[in-house]
C-alpha cells in the first residue's frame, strides 16, 4: 500500500505524527509512505524507516512571494499527481492542506468538522475520523491513522521509527535548547546562566546549540558562565539528532528540538510557561514537565502580556526558579547512572 501523508508543520507536529506512522506499519505489512512537508523540515520524515519519499511544499516562503508561488506550484502539483495513492491522509487540519490533499490523486481522509484545526477542511476529504481534543497530540494521530486504515489502535508506548546514530562518544554533556519560536515560551536568561552555573560545578560539560544567528547574543550571555559551555553553530537537523542522542539530559523551552529530543528517548526537562503540557507536552521515556504556577498561565499567547511590576520577564516564569530546574535535573542525571 502506497500512502501519503500530509503533514506540513510544524518541527514538533511532525514528530507527533510519525509513532502513528509506526503503528500503521505494524498493522499493515509492506505500507510505504510518501511525506508532504514544509521545505524547512523535509529532511524529518526521512529519519522514520516507512517513508520512501518527501515532497518538500513552500508555503510559509510563498506567503511572502506570490509570484515565485505561481511559478512553483505547476512543479508541486507534477510531483502530487505523479502517481495514483492507495489513500491520501491529511494529518494537519487545515483548509490548505486539504487543498493539496485534494490535488493529489486517490481517495482523501482526514479529521472530522468537530476534530480538525480548521473545521471547513473536513468538507475536502471523502471520509472523515473524530479524534478528541482532550487527547494529546500524539494520541490524535494515531486515533486519525487507525480510523484512516482500519486497524484498532495500539495501546503501547508511542514508536517514532527514528534511527539516529548519536555523536561520537566524548565527555558526559547535557544539551541546553535554551530558544523557542515563541518570545513567551523563552526562559529568562538570567536563569540559564545560573542553571549553567550550577552544571558546571557538577563537572559536566554543556553544550548550546544555536537556533539562529539572531540567538547568539542570548547564547554568548549563557557561555560567558564557564569555559565548559560550548556554542554549537546553528545544526542542520540531522546533526542536531545525533547530538540530542549522545546527551546525558536535555533541558528545553517547549520547542521543536524539545520533542525531537523526547522521540529520540533522551533523558529532558521541558519548561512550560504560556503552554500547558497536558495536550502537547513532550512524549517518551525520562520525561519532566516543569509547568509555572501563575495566575495567567497557560495563556498560549506569543508574547508576555502582563503589566504588573515582575522580576523576571515573561512574568510567569518567576514561579519556576533555576534552582527548582536544578534540583530536578540532578536526580534526573543520578537516575542514570550520570559519569559526573
Amino acid at each position: 500500500m502506497r500512502l501519503l501523508v500530509i503533514k506540513t508543520s510544524s518541527f514538533g507536529d511532525i514528530l507527533h505524527a510519525m509513532p502513528a506512522l509506526s503503528d500503521a506499519a505494524r498493522a499493515m505489512p509492506g505500507l510505504e509512505a510518501d511525506w508532504l512537508v514544509e521545505e524547512a523540515f523535509a529532511e524529518l520524515p526521512h529519519w522514520h524507516p516507512h517513508v520512501v519519499e518527501t515532497i518538500p511544499v513552500a508555503t510559509r516562503r510563498w506567503r511572502h512571494a506570490p509570484l515565485t508561488a505561481m511559478r512553483e506550484l505547476p512543479a508541486l502539483l507534477r510531483r502530487l499527481r505523479r502517481r495514483r495513492y492507495d489513500l491520501i491522509l491529511d494529518a494537519q487540519g487545515l483548509l490548505r492542506s486539504a487543498l493539496f490533499a485534494g490535488l493529489a490523486l486517490g481517495p482523501t481522509v482526514g479529521l472530522d468538522r468537530a476534530s480538525a484545526r480548521e473545521g471547513l477542511a473536513s468538507l475536502f476529504y471523502g471520509r472523515r475520523i473524530a479524534a478528541d481534543w482532550g487527547l494529546h497530540a500524539v494520541e490524535r494521530q494515531r486515533r486519525l491513522f487507525a480510523g484512516a486504515l482500519g486497524y484498532e489502535m495500539p495501546r503501547g508506548e508511542a514508536d517514532y521509527g527514528l534511527r539516529i546514530e548519536p555523536a561520537p562518544p566524548s565527555t558526559p554533556y547535557v544539551v541546553f535548547c535554551s530558544e523557542a519560536s515563541w518570545p513567551s515560551k523563552r526562559w529568562p536568561l538570567e536563569y540559564w546562566q545560573s542553571l549553567a552555573r550550577s552544571v558546571a560545578q557538577a563537572g559536566l560539560a554543556l553544550r548550546l546549540p544555536l537556533g539562529g544567528e539572531a540567538d547568539r547574543a542570548r547564547a554568548e550571555a549563557i557561555a560567558s558562565v564557564s569555559p565548559s559551555v560550548h556554542i554549537l553553530p546553528t545544526p542542520r537537523l540531522a546533526d542536531l539528532a545525533r547530538l540530542l542522542a549522545g546527551a546525558q539530559a536535555v533541558v528545553a523551552a517547549d520547542s521543536g528540538p524539545a520533542h525531537l529530543a523526547a522521540a529520540l528517548g533522551r533523558p529532558q526537562i521541558v519548561l512550560y510557561g504560556p503552554t500547558s503540557a497536558a495536550l502537547h507536552g513532550t512524549l517518551g521515556p525520562d520525561q519532566t514537565h516543569l509547568e509555572v504556577s501563575f495566575g495567567c498561565a497557560p495563556c498560549y499567547g506569543r508574547r508576555c502580556r502582563y503589566r504588573e511590576a515582575s522580576a523576571v520577564t515573561p512574568a510567569c516564569y518567576g514561579s519556576l526558579p533555576p534552582d527548582r530546574v536544578w534540583a530536578r535535573l540532578e536526580r534526573l542525571l543520578s537516575a542514570k547512572g550520570s559519569d559526573r
